[in-house]
This record gives structure tokens, sequence and C-alpha cells, in this order.
């Protein structure tokens, strides 16, 4: 079974390494479970990264695709580590099984790109800003669980941060009208986007409230992902309305939002322009 806390990038990049083997040996997926003695569903979990990866069965498997030593041994040195829990593991609890694949490919993203067409992009909230949020979108929850919430939050920010990675966000400058919380969780967020501007490694743009349709208009919330592994490709991770969300990674279908998102983001204030201003029902903004 999928571990519970969900793979890391480092298991993903071994999960695509096996399936490229075997397309490059021109094995099929039932010549490689004949081989395990198990069922080409077992195979094809292996591959989209779904299962633990067992050494004696990735040894099979790549003695079976013709793997030559010398290529084989690191994958079979890199068991161990892809094997471990990611760091979100001790938040498993309060996730939902799509967190889980999100962040395990966020962890280890170089670029992240985000839309909101309401609020404020989550990896640019604040801790009350979140808290109020979590208040409103899970009111029936124990405030420990909530509190849980907002931690994973935070460290998913600081490690963002830490890795360097780029995060490009995009939100409408009706996010700073809906009031989240009060005045002052309002006004702590406004300078935290204020400060965001001077952030090496971060852009955010805000469309003011006069401003056109855009290609975003109407889009739900939108998040595009991409890591260094070329084994692994970009994610387009859309939350629909009524609590469903689409980890989309047809490359066709990420490019469409990809030019979307371009397309809003040049018609956008450049990055650096001062905020739009609020209103008094968001606490003077």
């Amino acid at each position: 079974m999928r571990p519970r806390s969900g793979p890391t990038v480092e298991h993903r990049v071994l999960a695509a390494r096996l399936r490229i083997l075997r397309e490059r040996a021109g094995v099929t997926l039932q010549a490689a479970a004949v081989a395990l003695g198990a069922h080409p569903a077992t195979v094809r979990r292996i591959e989209r990264a779904e299962t633990g990866l067992d050494a004696h069965q990735v040894r099979v498997l790549l003695e079976r695709y013709g793997v030559p030593a010398a290529e084989a041994e690191p994958i079979m040195a890199g068991l161990a580590a892809a094997n471990l829990p990611g760091w979100w593991h001790r938040w498993r609890d309060t996730m939902e099984p799509w967190q889980m694949e999100v962040i395990g490919i966020e962890s280890s993203a170089r670029l992240v790109r985000t839309w909101h067409p309401a609020l404020v992009p989550e990896l640019l909230r604040t801790p009350a800003y979140e808290a109020a949020l979590c208040h409103t979108l899970y009111p029936d929850e124990p405030p420990a669980r909530r509190e849980r919430r907002v931690e994973l939050l935070m460290e998913r920010q600081r490690r963002l941060r830490e890795s360097g990675a780029v995060l490009w966000a995009l939100c409408p400058a009706a996010a700073l009208h809906t009031r989240v919380g009060g005045p002052a969780v309002m006004s702590g967020q406004r300078v935290l986007l204020e400060e965001a501007a001077q952030r090496r490694h971060l852009t955010v743009q805000v469309v003011p409230l006069d401003f056109p349709p855009h290609p975003m208009s109407g889009v739900p919330a939108l998040h595009l992902l991409r890591v260094a592994a070329p084994e692994i490709g970009d994610r387009a991770v859309l939350e629909i309305p009524g609590s469903r969300v689409d980890i989309i990674d047809e490359p066709g279908v990420v490019m469409d939002y990809r030019i979307r998102l371009d397309r809003a983001c040049a018609g956008a204030p450049h990055p650096g322009t001062p905020l739009p201003a609020g209103d008094a029902s968001a606490g003077n903004l």
C-alpha cells in the first residue's frame, strides 16, 4: 500500500525510473508481473509510487530488464531513502489524501505558481489569517486540530523559503476586501504581502477590482508545481468548489493552465506595484 503520508519525490523518481527502464527494455507489464509472480496491477502501482519499494521486487525487475550493475546499484542504494516518510508525516492525521500528494511534490519544488480567485493564496497567509479561515471552514473541528492545520501551513511556508524555491502568486484585490478574522488580522496580512515584495524568490501580483476580466477569471484556486527531477513532470492542482481537488499531470492540460496564468500575470500590475487600498470592512487596508 502507499505510505499513509504519501510518496516523497525521491520515491517518485525511483518509481519513474523503473517504468522508463521497463519501457526501454521492451518489457510489458504482463511480462514484468510474471517475473515477480504477481498481477500486472502490482507493477503498475510500483511504477506510480502507489506502494512501497520492496528491495527484492526491485532487484527482480532490474534483472528482468537487463539493467547492468553500474546502473542498478545506485537505484538499489537509494531505496532506503526513498521509502522514508516525508517530513509532513507527523501531520498526516490532519491531512486529506490529496494534500499528501501535493505536499509530497511541493516539498521538492523549485517553482510554485499559485492563484486564488477570492482569498490570499495559502502560501502567503499569516498564522492569524489561516487560523481565522480554519475557524470558518471547520467550525465543528476541535481547536487543537485546527491549530495543527495552521502549524502544517507554516511549516510548508518555512521549508519553501529555506529551499530557495521560487513562489509566484496572483490574486484579485477582492482578497483584500474579504474580511477574514477582524481588522487586526487583515492589517497583519496586508503587512506581510507588502513585505513579500521585498523578498528574494517571491513575486506577488494583485489584480485591481476595476480591471477587466482576464484569463484566470472564473478559474478555481490553482497551483502549478515544478521540481528539478526530469522524471517528474509539472503538476497542476485545481481546487474545485465542493471539496474536490484535481491533480493533473497531463502535459498538454498543465501547459494550458500555465499559458492562462502567464497571460493573466502579463496583464496584471507589475510586481512591486503598491497594493490596492481596501475598505473599512477589511480593516482599512
